[in-house]
C-alpha cells in the first residue's frame, strides 16, 4: 500500500505538469474546437466556449470563460461577425493571448438586413473554406509552439486528405440532385456558402443570425414563396426550437426533410465531429432530395 501511495505521489505532479506543459488554446465553439483538436493532438490543451447542440449566436459568456482567456495562449475565433459577445469578453479580460480569425481569407458572401450590407459568417459550409479554417489553425499553432511545428503540419495534411474526400463526395452527389429540388428552406440562413457552393437556392424564415425572430408577416411570405416555388423539402436545425419549421411544413405542404447541423456540433452521433456534421448534412439532403 505505502509503495502504491509513492509511485502516486510521484506520478500526479509528472501528468499535472504535462498538461501544464501543453498549448493552452481557447476555441469559441464546436466546430472550431473539433478543427483545433485534429490539428493540434496530444500536444494542446483545449477549452470550448460554446459547446455541441448550442447556438453561438445567442451565448452569453461565464466567468470560467473570462479566466479561460486569461490563462490561454491562442484563441480562435470565427471571425466575421460571428462572436460579438468573445470580442467584447477579450477586451474587458485584457488577456494576453494571440487572437486567430480562423476564416482570415475567406471570400465573405453578404447579405443585406435591416438596409445593411453584412458578411454571412457561416463560411465552414463550403468544405473549400474549411480549407482555410484548417491553414489557418496550422499556422497559428506553429506560431505559438514551433518545437511541435512537424507534428501540426502532419496533422494538417491528414485531415485534409479527409476533407478533399468529402469534397469529391460532395460535388458527385449534390451534382445528382434534381433540377426541380434545389429550393431549401432551413430554420436561418446558415447555409448560404453550402448553397453557392453546388447551387443550391437555401431559404430561411430568419436571417444570418437566429437573435431576430420572424414577423408574421416575414413568414406568411415564405409559406407563399414555398407554395409558388414548389419547395420539396423543409429542414429543422439542431440549434434551433422545431416548432415554426414544423408550422412553415404543414401550411406549405413541403415535407420535413430532416434535421441538418449548422453552428454546432452533435454532442453525440455521426455529426459529432466536423467532418461527420458535413457528411451528415449531405447525406440527409441527398435522401430527402435526390429523387424527383
Amino acid at each position: 500500500m505505502r509503495a502504491l501511495l509513492v509511485l502516486f505521489s510521484v506520478l500526479l505532479p509528472l501528468s499535472f505538469a504535462t498538461a501544464q506543459d501543453k498549448l493552452q488554446v481557447v476555441t469559441s465553439f464546436s466546430i472550431l474546437a473539433d478543427i483545433t483538436q485534429q490539428v493540434g493532438g496530444e500536444h494542446i490543451q483545449l477549452s470550448n466556449m460554446v459547446g455541441p447542440d448550442a447556438d453561438a449566436h445567442t451565448y452569453e459568456p461565464s466567468p470560467d470563460d473570462a479566466k479561460a482567456l486569461l490563462k490561454a495562449r491562442v484563441i480562435i475565433k470565427n471571425g466575421l461577425g460571428f462572436e460579438p459577445w468573445l470580442d467584447r469578453l477579450i477586451t474587458s479580460t485584457e488577456t494576453p493571448a494571440t487572437v486567430v480569425n480562423a476564416s482570415k481569407g475567406v471570400i465573405a458572401r453578404t447579405l443585406e438586413e435591416d438596409g445593411e450590407k453584412i458578411p454571412d459568417p457561416h463560411a465552414w459550409h463550403n468544405l473549400a473554406n474549411a480549407e482555410i479554417y484548417v491553414s489557418n489553425i496550422t499556422q497559428a499553432l506553429i506560431t505559438a509552439d514551433p518545437a511541435n511545428k512537424a507534428d501540426y503540419q502532419h496533422n494538417s495534411q491528414a485531415y485534409l486528405q479527409k476533407i478533399y474526400r468529402l469534397l469529391a463526395e460532395a460535388k458527385a452527389k449534390f451534382a445528382a440532385l434534381p433540377a426541380g429540388n434545389r429550393r431549401i428552406v432551413t430554420s436561418h440562413d446558415a447555409f448560404g456558402y453550402l448553397g453557392q457552393a453546388y447551387g443550391i437556392d437555401f431559404m430561411a424564415p430568419q436571417g444570418l443570425s437566429t437573435e431576430r425572430e420572424p414577423s408574421a408577416a416575414e413568414v406568411a411570405a415564405l409559406i407563399t414563396q414555398i407554395r409558388q416555388a414548389h419547395v420539396k423539402a423543409v429542414f429543422m436545425e439542431n440549434i434551433k426550437d422545431a416548432r415554426l419549421l414544423k408550422q412553415i411544413a404543414e401550411e406549405s405542404g413541403a415535407h420535413i426533410g430532416g434535421t441538418l447541423y449548422s453552428d454546432a456540433l452533435a454532442a453525440k452521433g455521426p455529426a459529432s465531429t466536423f467532418t461527420g456534421l458535413f457528411e451528415y448534412n449531405l447525406n440527409t439532403l441527398y435522401n430527402a432530395l435526390g429523387t424527383p
